[in-house]
Order: structure tokens, then C-alpha cells, then sequence
């Protein structure tokens, strides 16, 4: 309210100037500008735009009448120096002074006019502007609610976006390691049945990977020797291939049948030539300590290997 004030003090003088429509507006739109800021003064600032604008063409149409009273004297000045300058009664001087002064107060009347005229101007435009200004503020109150939504939804759809992204970069993760096939297990390629840019099916066999960590003796022992052999025994292993290289390990379990029956064509004998032949039982023999005993890698599966089992009286169960 001080500001308003301010300016109609400021202003008010200045009109006696005829100059100032211009600055006039910049002052109602200032007013109006301040009634939006401040949304619960409206009203206030409102009432206080009347009061200015009423001010403002009260103190053009005061100024239009002044000028039309000068206007008016002037003329009657000219119209009394006429016939004495005429007859000589006065100079000639006096009465082009007269003359002058009228037209400056004609042309002072329509500066007035023209001063008035943009006044109202402005005060149609700030009440225009102020009338803007508060449809505007009442639709924004009326909108927040939705747009308060909109972005809502735009929040959801936007974290929405985020999870399809991730699910696709998940599946493209997925995607890519099916194009790396790994062995289970370490080991030696034996024999390999793909070549470089052949296309692969599910199931196919690529390679046989000969494990070198994994390892066991398959001993067949004679059916004779294994009344003292007992899972858990002590075994010494000795491998042909590499001079009688010595391994540690223990029998791990005796087989449920002999080689023979396991075989492809087993032996029929219900016929009368029977001949009775030793019969050997195959005994899985494991390793104990092939970390360090075959750090270099060199058994391979197949190679023939001399078991020696530390054997007792009697086997009473079978030890694990």
C-alpha cells in the first residue's frame, strides 16, 4: 500500500506535464503485478488499482480544465487587444504576445485531451491486465489438484520405464552368457567333434574333456584275494608309465559282481564242459593325496597301475 501511494505522489505533479502516460501504466501494471504475487490480497490490491486509476484520470481531467480556463483567457485577452491595437491604444508587441499566448493554450487544450484520452487507456488496460491476472490465479488454484496427478502418473510411468529397462538388460546379460559355453569340470580335451563357425544345438556333443583332478583305480583283483580286503584299507599304487611312480590311496568299495558277469556276452555254464576259472572282482581304489602327489598333471585315465593293499587278519566291517 505504500508503494501505491508513493507512486501517486510521484505521478501526480507529473501530469501537470502532459507527459506522462507511459509511466502511468508502468505504475498500474506494478500494482497489478503485486495483487498476483500476493494471492489471499487480491481484494486489496484490486481496491487499491481503483483508487490509483480514479486518481489518475481525476488529475488529467482537472489539468484539461485548467488548460481550457487559459485557453479561454487567452482568447479573451485577443479579442480586447483587438480593436486597441487597431486604434493604436497599445503596441503591436503587446498584442502578438497576446496572440501567442492563446495558441500555446490551444495547444495545451489538446495535450490535455490527448493526456486524458491515454489515461483512460491505461486505466482500461490495468483493469484488463488485473481482470487477467486473477482468472489466471483462480484457474491455477483450480488446476493444482490434476496437475499434482499428472505429474504423479508421469512419476509412476517414468519408474515404470526404469524396471522394463532393467528387466531388458537382464535379459540381454542372459542373452550374452548363452554365447559362452563352459566345461563343468577342468581337464584335457580327448576328442572334439565342433569346428570354428558351426552353428550348435541343444544336446550336442561338442568335446570329451578328460578330468585331471577327479581320478581313480579300477584294481581287478582275483576272487581269491579278497577275503582280507575291506573297504578303507591303506593302498599303494604304483603307475607302469612313469617307472613305478608311487601314488597313496585306499579301497573305497569292493564291486557287486565279477567282471565277467559284467560283460557284454556273460558266460553260460549249464553245459557239460564246465572249467572252472578264477574269477576277478573289480575294487575301486581312490586317492588320498593326488594334490600334491600329481601336481604336475601327469595320470591320465587308462594307464596301468599295480596296486598293493596293506591287508589285516580280518576285516570285522567296513571302514570309511
Amino acid at each position: 500500500t505504500f508503494i501505491g501511494v508513493a507512486l501517486l505522489a510521484t505521478i501526480g505533479p507529473a501530469l501537470g506535464f502532459f507527459n506522462v502516460p507511459s509511466e502511468w501504466e508502468k505504475a498500474i501494471a506494478g500494482a497489478i503485478i503485486g495483487s498476483v504475487l500476493v494471492g489471499p490480497r487480491e481484494a486489496g490490491f484490486g481496491a487499491l488499482a481503483g483508487g490509483l486509476t480514479g486518481a489518475a484520470i481525476g488529475a488529467s481531467t482537472d489539468v484539461q480544465a485548467q488548460a481550457q480556463a487559459n485557453q479561454q483567457k487567452a482568447q479573451d485577452d485577443v479579442d480586447r487587444y483587438t480593436p486597441l491595437v487597431q486604434k493604436d491604444v497599445i503596441s503591436k508587441q503587446q498584442f502578438d504576445t497576446a496572440v501567442q499566448a492563446l495558441a500555446a493554450a490551444k495547444a495545451s487544450v489538446v495535450e490535455a485531451e490527448a493526456n486524458v484520452l491515454g489515461a483512460q487507456n491505461a486505466v482500461s488496460n490495468a483493469r484488463q491486465r488485473l481482470a487477467q491476472s486473477e482468472a489466471q490465479s483462480q484457474q491455477s488454484v483450480k488446476n493444482a489438484p490434476g496437475q499434482i496427478h499428472v505429474e504423479q502418473s508421469r512419476a509412476a510411468a517414468a519408474a515404470a520405464a526404469v524396471k522394463q529397462a532393467e528387466a531388458r538388460v537382464e535379459q540381454a546379460q542372459l542373452n550374452l552368457s548363452y554365447t559362452r559355453i563352459v566345461a563343468p569340470i577342468a581337464g584335457v580335451v580327448n576328442k572334439k567333434n565342433v569346428a570354428v563357425g558351426a552353428n550348435l544345438s541343444t544336446g550336442q556333443d561338442l568335446m570329451t574333456v578328460i578330468p585331471l583332478t577327479d581320478l581313480w583305480v579300477t584294481a581287478n583283483f582275483k576272487e581269491t584275494q579278497l577275503a582280507h580286503m575291506c573297504s578303507g584299507q591303506p593302498v599303494t599304487l604304483k603307475v607302469d608309465a612313469y617307472g613305478g611312480r608311487k601314488f597313496s590311496g585306499k579301497i573305497t568299495q569292493i564291486g557287486g559282481a565279477t567282471g565277467s558277469m559284467l560283460s557284454l556276452f556273460p558266460p553260460e555254464n549249464a553245459t557239460g564242459n564246465y572249467v572252472k576259472v578264477v574269477q576277478r572282482v573289480p575294487v575301486r581304489v581312490d586317492f588320498t593325496n593326488l594334490q600334491q602327489e600329481d601336481g604336475d598333471y601327469v595320470l591320465r585315465p587308462g594307464l596301468s597301475v599295480t596296486p598293493e593293499v596293506e591287508i589285516k587278519e580280518a576285516c570285522s566291517a567296513p571302514s570309511k
